[in-house]
């Protein structure tokens, strides 16, 4: 098995943890900022128990401090669409994050804006304009989805670079303790703009405790680690592309458990066979042989 294949492995594995994400988002009945809140406190309470306190240089633990803030955001606008909306619609809408990709990444490292990334995360945009034909109600949570796959393409971007040189247990521990800081600083502001239909809880009780400390342990500890190696061995579009994958197992979930398939027309199957396809022929060239 060589690196490539590899790569695609871990990748695929981290895709079907973060299938779960939505569900959770769901599940858990805080709102979108105490969700990321805890999120982040538990993971870095995980991952300080197994990694301790490695040492990387200032610039290094700023990078990923500032890489943190971007996932923890993130997160925020992720549940918040998914509670503006359903969790079907919240998930279609970070398929988007391929696309925003092939549109950031060549001006962050800058290198000419690939052809054949561009049509396939076009092929992405044609399927969620097809979803988009949805009712109007969901509009709201739909454009907060998008600006969530905007800055989701961005996190990924900078991950890569940031992420260079260290552990991936360390890179995401620094992530989640250093971003926890800055996501903090960042929550009254967005109260302000979008204030909250639920109370902020200071203290989760039972029920979302556990669901939290699940979600911390797999759908965070679990899916960033494999994503983090993935994104040492896959272009980060490649890793974000395939990400797309993930409204189809969430999907068929919230299918299963929450009924959500009574809501869904003809248009959204149509939208969720053409990102498919822009996964499978961005695989098949990730995968071929180089030229």
């Amino acid at each position: 098995m060589n690196e490539t294949q590899r790569g695609f492995i871990q990748l695929h594995l981290s895709v079907l943890l973060a299938g779960f994400t939505g569900l959770f988002g769901r599940l858990i009945t805080l709102n979108e900022v105490d969700i990321v809140w805890y999120r982040m406190l538990f993971t870095s309470a995980i991952l300080l128990v197994f990694t301790g306190l490695p040492r990387v240089g200032w610039r290094k633990f700023l990078q990923l401090c500032g890489c943190g803030a971007l996932l923890g955001l993130h997160w925020i606008l992720f549940y918040s669409s998914i509670k503006a909306s359903n969790v079907s619609i919240g998930v279609i809408c970070f398929s988007l994050v391929g696309f925003f990709t092939a549109l950031f990444e060549p001006l962050i490292y800058h290198r000419k804006l690939s052809v054949t990334e561009l049509v396939f995360s076009l092929i992405t945009v044609l399927g969620v304009l097809c979803i988009f034909s949805l009712d109007a109600r969901y509009r709201y949570g739909i454009g907060i989805g998008v600006v969530s796959s905007a800055v989701c393409a961005l996190y990924a971007i900078c991950n890569k670079k940031a992420s260079v040189g260290v552990r991936s247990r360390t890179v995401l521990m620094y992530q989640m303790s250093g971003g926890i800081v800055l996501v903090s600083m960042i929550i009254p502001i967005y109260l302000a703009f979008f204030p909250s239909n639920q109370p902020v809880v200071v203290i989760p009780d039972g029920t979302n405790l556990w669901l939290m400390l699940c979600h911390a342990l797999f759908c965070t500890v679990g899916m960033y680690l494999l994503q983090i190696q993935a994104l040492k061995r896959l272009s980060a579009f490649t890793v974000n592309l395939t990400y797309n994958l993930e409204p189809c197992y969430t999907i068929i979930l919230a299918f299963l458990i929450f009924g959500e398939g009574r809501e869904i027309n003809f248009s959204f199957y149509i939208g969720i066979a053409l990102i498919l396809l822009s996964v499978l022929l961005q695989t098949r060239r990730a995968l071929g042989p180089k030229k």
